[in-house]
């Protein structure tokens, strides 16, 4: 009898952790911080969606033996893309707040 071994998932780096070895106080260096955390969602949007297809591909050629993981690759797609798409409305908000802020 065969052994089924389950891969453990691997969690993704927390949006607190991204720039914390970075010690940024203001000016451009803090744009860096800012770039750096929407640089890192949409390589995570781009990678988790060819993850998709390769997944896809493989369940379509028969190539795959457990037909699980392509929901699960489905399911970290769109999580990905929901949390890109929670960073811009929020970066678009504190924008809309600090044009309202009067000096």
């Amino acid at each position: 009898m065969e052994q089924m071994f389950i891969t453990p998932i691997i969690p993704l780096d927390s949006i607190g952790n991204i720039g914390s070895d970075k010690k940024v106080t203001s000016g451009n260096a803090g744009s860096t911080v800012f770039q750096d955390v929407f640089r890192e969602a949409i390589q995570n949007v781009k990678q988790t969606d060819k993850d998709l297809t390769t997944q896809e591909y493989l369940l379509s050629t028969g190539q795959i033996d457990d037909a699980h993981t392509v929901p699960a690759a489905a399911a970290k797609a769109q999580l990905s893309v929901e949390l890109l798409t929670a960073l811009r409305n929020k970066a678009l908000e504190s924008y809309n707040e600090m044009m309202r802020i009067s000096i």
